[in-house]
């Protein structure tokens, strides 16, 4: 004997599949997804330094703008004799820039393009001044209690040696930073890449 349904009752039985297939466990209890992404902010610390040999000046900066290797840029700043006052006389300024484009000018670099570099990274310790710096700003992405990926957010500019980047709460999470360095002074020093470890 073939059996026969009521069409009300199959209709309210799909109702009820349809139901569950769309809100499944997990929607009915209301519990998240322990894989879930989120966002964490990445903490860049250091990165603006002078080197104990750069005569007191963003070097990798000048040297970029330049067109010249770091090297170079210190041999030509050898025979510079700064003034502690930070107020030369004429005739030590051009005693200076003498000096510095002996070397200089055997790379292309003018006169004109020295004194735009010198005057843009020019600054006064003394007075607690710095150099045109930009910290970076970056995400980082966590699946399952890890660190996945590191999304730079703000590159920043004026580093010149690669900060220290970690992620707060994720201390086994290995980060590392690289610099680039460009001719641009709104790219010179930036944030090029944070890599994961491991």
């Amino acid at each position: 004997m073939q059996a026969s349904f009521d069409p009300m009752t199959i209709r309210r039985f799909g109702l009820i599949l349809g139901a569950a297939s769309l809100f499944g466990a997990s929607g009915c209890t209301g519990g998240g997804s322990p894989t879930a992404e989120r966002t964490v902010p990445v903490s860049f610390t250091g990165g603006f330094a002078i080197g104990a040999n750069d005569y007191g000046r963003p070097v990798p900066l000048y040297a970029a703008m330049l067109g010249v290797t770091p090297t170079v840029f210190r041999a030509a700043f050898a025979g510079v004799r700064p003034d502690g006052a930070h107020a030369p006389t004429g005739a030590q300024q051009q005693a200076n820039k003498a000096a510095l484009m002996s070397v200089l000018a055997a790379y292309d670099v003018t006169n004109d393009r020295l004194d735009e570099v010198a005057n843009y990274y020019r600054f006064d310790s003394s007075r607690g001044q710095t150099w045109p710096q930009r910290s970076a700003h970056a995400e980082a992405v966590v699946s399952g209690g890890r660190v996945i990926a590191i999304r730079i957010l703000d590159a920043g500019v004026g580093y010149t040696q690669a900060p220290t980047a970690t992620v707060p709460g994720y201390p086994n999470a290995t980060l590392t930073a690289s610099v680039a360095f460009t001719s641009s002074f709104a790219t010179n020093g930036h944030v090029s890449a944070v890599t994961i470890a491991g």
